[in-house]
């Protein structure tokens, strides 16, 4: 093992890593890539005229900068929505951080599993993140380049991670990248910053798609709640992923949203079951619940129960971690695979409106 490695393992294991992003954290949080050639299990080098003057790159970030001397060829992701976006544009990860409460039966995101097998690439090797960082595995993927710029990583774990390879954090706050902004700073990671602008704007005609589906939609409020356990109630702020992406299929949020304050880098307000009342005018609410002991913990609560949408039934809010999870973060794998599954929830939603 190399010197180098040898401080940065020493490291790692020394390291006491903070509280950051898990399921809670996710919840609270906001969301962007490029390039073109597998960067993962095939081991493809890939084109080199489509990254012909893209390199050496540096992107900078809240937690210090990354620069990228040349093409990566093996590529490590963390937190959500960056293994995705890199294996759009034909660059499967060596390594992606595991996310257990939204995989399927395979072990994997559901869409991850199948744009990799459908590629004929070997599936990435999943490894601790969130506040448990598995430096160790990261090591031994020995990565070109370490992607994460919608994640909850700290400088503590920005710099363990600058030493095994340059590392890309996201531009402002933890787990509040822009969903377009994160396609162009991977992209740009990746060599293939002119393919971002496709990759965004084909999430825009799909969802654009589905919304001139439902035309009905367009006459249709919403607010997109949550919970942290009973008495508390909060509502995500229009840009959070989420709620852009019930915006892109058509549906207005409800103007009140916008008179929430929002709490310091989540994307969302906390406003207190006792204001629930000031959703009485949402057509329909969306949220989606841990388990579901606590969704009838949070539903048996009469104020949340009062809120008319609620009263009604008119709440889309699926029990599947996978579909909770796909709509919780836009990017070019999950919009494609989310929308059948959602147009469907959203129609048996609105056809309770007028009862």
């Amino acid at each position: 093992m190399s010197p180098r490695l040898t401080r940065v393992r020493r490291h790692a294991l020394s390291l006491t890593a903070a509280a950051t992003a898990t399921v809670a954290a996710l919840a609270l949080s906001g969301c962007s890539s490029d390039d073109e050639e597998t960067s993962g299990g095939s081991g493809d080098s890939g084109d080199s005229a489509q990254s012909e003057g893209a390199f050496p790159v540096t992107i900078e970030s809240a937690l210090g900068a990354a620069t990228i001397e040349e093409q990566p060829e093996r590529v490590v992701t963390l937190g959500q929505g960056s293994a995705e976006t890199a294996i759009a544009l034909g660059h499967t990860p060596v390594g992606i951080e595991s996310y257990e409460w939204g995989s399927d039966d395979t072990g994997y995101l559901p869409w991850i599993h199948e744009a990799v097998t459908e590629s004929g690439d070997e599936l990435p090797t999943q490894f601790a993140g969130a506040e448990d960082i598995d430096f160790e595995a990261i090591i031994e993927l020995e990565p070109d380049v370490i992607l994460a710029p919608w994640s909850g990583i700290t400088q503590d774990d920005f710099d363990v991670l600058s030493d095994i390879a340059p590392t890309v954090a996201y531009p402002d706050l933890a787990w509040s990248t822009n969903w377009d902004e994160q396609i162009e700073i991977i992209a740009t990671a990746l060599g293939q910053p002119d393919e971002a602008a496709g990759l965004i704007s084909g999430i825009e005609d799909r969802l654009a798609e589905a919304a001139a589906s439902r035309p009905e939609y367009a006459d249709v409020t919403f607010s997109y709640v949550y919970t942290s356990g009973p008495g508390t109630l909060g509502v995500f702020l229009p840009e959070e992923q989420r709620v852009a992406m019930v915006s892109g299929l058509g549906l207005a949020v409800d103007p009140v949203v916008d008179t929430f304050e929002e709490t310091e880098g989540t994307d969302s307000a906390l406003i207190g079951l006792e204001n629930a009342d000031q959703l009485a005018d949402s057509d329909l609410v969306f949220t989606f619940y841990t388990d579901a002991e606590t969704r009838q913990e949070i539903e048996g609560q009469p104020l949340y129960a009062a809120i008319p949408a609620v009263e009604r039934g008119s709440v889309v809010a699926s029990d599947d971690n996978s579909f909770v999870t796909a709509s919780s973060i836009i990017n070019p794998l999950t919009v494609p695979w989310v929308i059948d599954r959602y147009l469907p929830l959203i129609d048996e939603a609105v056809a309770t409106i007028d009862q």
